[in-house]
Parts: structure tokens; sequence; C-alpha cells
């Protein structure tokens, strides 16, 4: 990933917190078979690893499994927030005319190396981490042991766990850092005024960052 040196994110407290808010990765993989992606959920756990290590879970019918060996390279994308920027919101528009639009995003790449775990208590520790995590925020969380035993036996046979320890860690930050102070403040306004979840995540985005 090609990052300028202002966009630059080198925190890796700050890359967990997208990861952890934004868990739904897209898991690149490269084998004989070719190229590969896969969109799944992976949990963030703390380890003896400094960048942490990743878990998760896909289909058994999946052929990710087949297709890798052990220990394989991989790569899982972390996007967070993203916002059209339009030229219209600089200050400096109406000085120079030489703006252009373009696309302000946060993005976390992990690089890693994946073993598969086909082991039914740690499929199941993973799952019910996996659903404590996701269900905080419910009046009334939702747990394992709400379903049958049996039905969930049966749901964890038809998966195999994957864990990625993570070796490389990479944050990209676009969020209107080389541009100057008017026109931040113009982009942060604007985005304020159009009032979509999004765009008021990216004006906080830049805020935080400038």
């Amino acid at each position: 990933m090609y990052i300028p040196k202002h966009f630059d994110e080198p925190k890796v407290e700050r890359l967990h917190e997208l990861m952890r808010d934004q868990p739904l990765a897209t898991l690149v993989t490269f084998s004989s078979h070719g190229l590969n992606a896969d969109h799944l959920p992976l949990h963030l756990t703390e380890t003896s690893n400094s960048l942490g290590t990743l878990r998760g879970h896909v289909a058994r019918a999946n052929p990710l499994r087949s297709h890798l060996g052990e220990h394989a390279e991989v790569l899982a994308i972390f996007r967070g927030s993203d916002a059209y920027i339009t030229p219209s919101w600089y200050a400096t528009k109406a000085e120079t005319g030489k703006v252009v639009p373009t696309w302000n995003y946060v993005v976390a790449h992990a690089y890693g190396t994946l073993r598969f775990l086909d082991d039914a208590a740690w499929l199941r520790a993973h799952l019910e981490a996996l659903v404590t995590h996701n269900e905080a925020a419910f009046d009334k969380p939702w747990q394992l042991s709400d379903a049958p035993h049996d039905f969930i036996e049966k749901l964890i046979g038809a998966v195999v766990g994957i864990e990625i320890t993570i070796t490389r860690l990479l944050g990209k930050w676009k969020v209107s850092q080389n541009q100057p102070s008017e026109n931040k403040m113009g982009v942060i306004n604007g985005l304020r005024e159009s009032g979509t979840a999004k765009a008021l995540d990216m004006a906080d985005l830049i805020e935080r960052a400038n």
C-alpha cells in the first residue's frame, strides 16, 4: 500500500481501535489457485505478540483450507470511515481555483501467518468471545447458551477456526492532513452539514488527526 508520509498512521493502538470497531475484514490469500479474497469478522486478541492476533472461522466447505498450507502468509484489510470530499468546501477554491475532489478514508493492513484450528473447544471459546464482544451494546445480550446445545455443537462442527499472528501492521489515515487549516475547517463544516453517520465520523477523524 502506498502511504505518503503525511497519511501514515504508525500508532498500533489506533490501528487496533479501528480493527475492533470495524472487525469485518477482507482476508486476501494467494495459493497455486491464484488470488482469493474472503470477507469475515476477525476478532483481535491480545497475546504475547505485540501487534496482536486475529481469530475467526470459515465454513468447513470453504476451499481456503485445502488451498493454503500451514503458516501461509496472508493479508487482512480493515476499512474504517470514508467520505467524498468536494472542492467546494475548500476556502482556497475562491482564491485560486486550483482545487480538485478527493476521497478521504482510513484503513489498516494486517500481514501475518495463518494457521487452521479444528478443535471444538477452541472454536467454542472463540465463538463465545466473538459473541460477547459484539453483543455488548445490546440491553439483553444473546449468548451461545441461549440456543440448544446440540444445535450449537452441530454448527461448530460445520466450521474451521483460523488464527493469524500479525507480523506487520500498516495504517493509512487520509484525512485532509495535506490541506491548509482553512480548507480542513471547510471540510469539517461541510461534512457536519451533510449529517450522515459516515460524514460525521470522517469529520471527527479529521479533527483528531489535525
